[in-house]
Formats: structure tokens, C-alpha cells, sequence
């Protein structure tokens, strides 16, 4: 479909608010088969993932910079230990006083014969040092397949609270993702359009889908300029009048609507991921905004090994 012919004559904007309402519909759009789930590979990474794991949080560890910074309070132990301390620690789902005795027992794995007791660990997780490390360990576990996906969503503060009914949280984790639920990037603590506009920098891609929340004239432009296609769902009463981006994305939607809702619809692996991290997780424990940084960002760590260890199968 050539969408300048559209663009050269007189916009179809009534048509086009007509057309919006009925794309959340049921029944309107037409989905697609769900990708199927290899049940015996999923089997087979649940059974071998903490090896697996424990050798890759070694071997990217190990691989890292390190960069001397001040950190709050007292020096923690060693850089690399205390990141695949943390590392450890929440891939486990522990507490400072449960890790103590494990990080005894895993001494000889990982290589450190100190005495590491809960106190040293809740240093660690307020280093600088150590929140570089980590960053790194992400970059290196974040390798995409190109099609991506944004979402944003609120941090529990207990597993009573559902954030889909309680949106007074003050806290927010917002992310991109590929199909295969690889995290790209994230953020904590901004507002969602301006997490996204941040994240853009970080990310490489040919395309990025984004919900109604994320509706803004100068955010498709600069998904476009960066070489990705944008399909941001619209809201009510919205006009095609604007940049090239805007009017191309919303006209293909107006002239070819099943073909772009389908690709639209990949955003489901964006609230897929969102609702598994927070089940397979504890809410945050953390006090301080670098500890919580820190463990939000082992966990996503640990979330994007699992995913990989899944793919590496196929």
C-alpha cells in the first residue's frame, strides 16, 4: 500500500476517528495461532537452569570492567564477588540472613573464601561499584531479534497490592523487550513517556510497539529516525495531521488494518513478560534508590539467562 497517495490527497481524519472505537472491539481484530511452547525443552532448562546459571553469572562476572567508585557507607568485599553474590541472592529469592549460610556452601563454586555475613551482603547491593558491574552483566544478556515492545507498569510493595487495581504506588518500572521477552532496556522511577524517550538510546530494533499511554507526535518521530517502525495503538479523537512518521503509521493502520493490528499485537509479549517477572519475583525489599536499582536489575539479569538458556535449545 502506498500511503503517500494518502498523504498527498485530503486526510481521512473523520473516517479514521470513526475506525478507532472498533479496534478494541471483540472480535474485531482476527489473532493470530499462539506460538506453541516446546514443553520438553522448557522441562528440560528448568532442570538443568541452576547449573546453568551459575556458570554464566561466573563467566559474565568475570568479564566485566571494574570501575573504583565511592560508595556509600563502608567499602564492600571485592567488586565481582559481591555481584555474583547478588546475582545469587535473587536468583534464589533470598534474604541477607538466609544468603549467609548458602554463600558458605557456594565458597568453593565461586571461588571466594571469606567470611560473608548478612551485613556485607546489604553493603553490596548499596555499592556503586557493584551496580556497574551489573549494568554490564545486562548489556551483555540483552542481544535482540529486532522486534520490540514497550510497556510500563507499577512496582508491588507487597504481594497484597494488585497494581491493576491500586495505582497509587509511586514506583515504576517501565521496559522494552523483544519477541522472545529478552529485556533491552528499562527504567525505574520515571514517568512512562519519559522512560521511553530515555530507553530509545539503549536499543536497537526494526520495529517497537507501544499501547494508547504512549500517544505523542515527537516519540514516533524519534522511533522513526532511529530506523524502527512505530505502531503506537491510537486513542479516541485522534487526527492524522502531523510529521511524515505519524501520518505514515496511523495510514497504513486506516488502509491495511488486520495486517498492522497483527503486527500491533506482538505487544502482548510485553505484558506477558511484565506479569511473569512480578509472580516469579518478590516485590522489592530494598529501601534505599541504588539498593533497589541493584536488585531490580539482578533480576532482570536472571529473568533475560533464563529466556536465553529456553532459546538456546531451538
Amino acid at each position: 500500500m502506498n500511503t503517500t497517495l494518502g498523504m498527498k490527497k485530503k486526510l481521512p481524519n473523520q473516517k479514521f476517528r470513526k475506525l478507532v472505537p472498533k479496534l478494541r472491539k471483540k472480535g474485531f481484530y482476527k489473532p493470530q495461532e499462539k506460538r506453541k511452547i516446546d514443553w520438553k525443552k522448557y522441562n528440560l532448562t528448568q532442570t538443568e537452569e541452576a547449573i546453568k546459571i551459575f556458570e554464566e553469572i561466573k563467566i559474565l562476572v568475570d568479564s566485566c570492567e571494574i570501575k573504583k567508585m565511592n560508595n556509600l557507607g563502608r567499602k564492600s568485599k571485592d567488586g565481582r564477588i559481591s555481584a555474583k553474590i547478588i546475582l545469587v541472592c535473587e536468583l534464589m529469592q533470598l534474604t541477607e540472613r538466609q544468603s549467609q549460610g548458602w554463600m558458605i556452601l557456594l565458597g568453593n563454586y565461586f571461588g571466594w573464601n571469606l567470611n560473608i555475613d548478612d551485613r556485607t551482603i546489604g553493603r553490596a547491593y548499596n555499592s556503586l561499584e557493584v551496580q556497574y558491574l551489573l549494568k554490564q552483566v545486562f548489556e551483555k544478556t540483552k542481544n535482540s531479534d529486532g522486534v520490540l515492545s514497550g510497556d510500563g507498569t507499577g512496582l508491588e510493595t507487597s504481594r497484597k497490592q494488585n497494581y491493576e487495581n491500586d495505582k497509587k504506588t509511586n514506583e515504576y518500572f517501565t521496559s522494552i523487550i523483544d519477541s522472545r521477552e529478552i529485556v533491552q532496556a528499562f527504567e525505574m522511577n520515571k514517568k512512562e513517556k519519559e522512560a521511553m524517550r530515555k530507553m530509545l538510546a539503549e536499543i536497537k530494533g526494526n520495529s517497537l510497539r507501544l499501547d494508547a499511554g504512549f500517544v505523542d507526535r515527537k516519540l514516533t518521530s524519534m522511533i522513526s529516525e532511529l530506523g524502527m517502525k512505530p505502531f503506537i495503538f491510537p486513542k479516541k479523537n485522534i487526527d492524522l495531521n502531523g510529521r511524515i512518521a505519524w501520518k505514515t503509521m496511523y495510514l497504513e493502520l486506516f488502509f491495511e488494518t488486520q495486517e498492522w493490528l497483527k503486527e500491533y499485537h506482538q505487544r502482548s509479549h510485553c505484558e506477558s513478560f511484565h506479569s511473569s517477572f512480578k509472580r516469579r519475583n518478590k516485590p522489592l525489599t530494598k529501601n534505599n534508590p541504588i539498593s533497589r536499582l541493584t536488585q531490580l536489575t539482578a533480576r532482570i539479569i536472571i529473568h533475560n539467562l533464563r529466556k536465553w538458556n529456553y532459546y538456546c535449545l531451538f
